[in-house]
């Protein structure tokens, strides 16, 4: 597949950005060895991109991914190493592993993932059986998936500290369930290592702790290759104290969202951009694109309506949103066949292992495209993000690509920050 169709001309910050990426690679590959000897990588994520022309940022950081599926599956190889090594550096005797899913059991894309997932895992040594935190799952449940593969899932067993199935006593337990209703008691306080930690789960993290750590990030790899930090980051802010429903704090997310578009037009007048800023408001917690609106104005969060209210006020498990992160929208200019597309790049360990694009036929650039009627474009990365064309043009397929893992990895970076426990504590603390 080639590299989607750019809207704008690509003459301007990112072509420019990209030339600057390709000339560092040697010293930014550098500069991330040295970065995860301080570190520790989350087991694996995936990072929603926006390429606008003249602004490339992650918009999202999930460390809890659900699209392995839509990989291209040339590169299933590259996820099995990468397993290898991080199981290695994580759990050097691990032989069994115990998969938590989502409690999802007729979502047969979801399901999909899980399949794909236990594949690599399984390709890299391990013995892995599905455990279920689903009340509904009371026996061994096999699932059929379209593709003809199954799914066998069982409920969880408790033993004093450990987690277990009949006849299955794992090494190490790897969540695919972000937690959004809390971590519950048969996960706490477990003898056998947790991947990613229970802190990652929606249950205690922020956007906005994710962004804060993407700040620092960003600005020291600006200055290792002579950037402006704000081509690569979002501004964002943080609003909390909300009621949708009651109408509370609507003043004050309000002055947020004028001071955000304020910020953007100073900027676009210094890059020289001719757009219409715009702002994301979103759910400081949770995923699968639930509690986002764009927004052009701050009356535009003064005046909502009954159903705007309803669908910014509750997020996945019913969870009630009182908290956001305001962030300025990135609008993508990438289509494949006349529709919206974004990047979505997939890392494991350090690894960056694929992507696919996120596409939708129903949606703007400025939109959010993670909604109904989406769809995949599951072999958009055609050559591994990892391997620049060094005598290419910058932005020729695998030096787009390229741009596009080193971003994400600045992501990843952000992540590991955001899930040291000493971070964690000054963040739950303030």
């Amino acid at each position: 597949m080639s590299v989607p169709h750019l809207v704008t001309a690509l003459t301007g910050p990112i072509l420019d950005l990209e030339r600057k990426i390709l000339a560092a690679q040697p010293e930014i590959e550098h500069w991330f060895r040295n970065q995860w000897q301080e570190l520790t990588p989350p087991f694996y994520g995936s990072v929603d991109l926006r390429n606008a022309g003249y602004k490339l940022a992650p918009v999202d950081m999930n460390l809890f991914p659900g699209g392995f599926n839509n990989l291209n599956p040339e590169f299933h190889p590259l996820a099995v190493q990468a397993a290898m090594g991080a199981l290695e550096d994580l759990c050097p005797s691990a032989r069994r592993l115990l998969l938590i899913p989502e409690n999802h059991t007729r979502n047969t894309f979801y399901l999909q993932n899980v399949a794909a997932l236990v594949r690599i895992l399984r390709q890299s040594g391990l013995a892995v059986r599905l455990g279920s935190l689903n009340p509904d799952i009371i026996e061994p449940t096999t699932l059929d998936l379209p593709d003809g593969h199954k799914l066998t899932l069982e409920p969880l067993e408790r033993h004093g500290d450990r987690l277990t199935l009949p006849g299955f006593d794992p090494c190490v337990v790897l969540l695919n369930n972000d937690l959004s209703g809390g971590i519950p008691p048969i996960l706490q306080n477990l003898e056998q290592q947790v991947l990613p930690p229970l802190r990652a789960g929606w249950s205690t993290r922020r956007k906005t702790n994710h962004f804060a750590a993407y700040d620092h990030v960003a600005s020291e790899f600006a200055r290792l290759i002579g950037i402006d930090p704000w081509v690569i980051n979002p501004y964002f802010d943080h609003v909390d104290g909300l009621d949708f429903h009651q109408r509370d704090g609507e003043d004050r997310l309000a002055a947020s969202v004028d001071a955000m578009l304020a910020r953007i037009r100073r900027k676009y007048a210094e890059h020289g951009i001719d757009h219409e800023p715009f702002v994301i408001v979103k759910a400081n917690a949770g995923t699968y694109g639930m509690g986002v609106m764009s927004v052009k104005s701050a009356d535009e969060v003064r005046g909502l309506n009954r159903k705007q209210r309803n669908k910014m006020s509750v997020v996945k498990e019913g969870l009630e949103v009182h908290d956001v992160i305001v962030q300025e929208g990135v609008p993508t200019f990438e289509h494949i066949d006349d529709a919206v597309a974004e990047p979505v790049v997939y890392m494991l360990d350090r690894f960056v292992i694929g992507g696919f694009y996120r596409v939708h036929t129903g949606r703007g650039p400025e939109e959010n495209l993670n909604a109904p009627g989406m769809h995949f474009a599951p072999l958009a990365f055609a050559t591994p993000c990892t391997t620049p064309d060094c005598d290419g043009a910058p932005d020729s397929e695998p030096n787009r690509f390229y741009a596009y893992g080193v971003v994400a990895r600045l992501a990843l970076l952000a992540a590991a920050h955001e899930l040291e426990p000493v971070a964690q504590e000054v963040a739950l603390a303030v």
